[in-house]
């Protein structure tokens, strides 16, 4: 088991402070699924707009 790197007092305070502030905001959990949708709907939206573009300047 490795050693703990800090005495009792300066973890405690350490915990003090991790629990007020920004770090006591309660986060909706992390959705993956939603973060890959949304990279998949850019991609392709700007897929569609290059293919229209290249249909107007006859390149397709």
């Amino acid at each position: 088991m490795q050693k703990p790197r800090l005495y009792p007092e300066d973890q405690a305070r350490v915990d003090e402070v991790t629990r007020r502030g920004v770090n006591s905001v309660e986060r909706k959990p992390f959705r993956v699924w939603i973060l890959l949708g949304v990279i998949l709907g850019v991609l392709t939206l700007l897929s569609v707009v290059s293919f229209v573009i290249a249909r107007i300047e006859g390149v397709v």
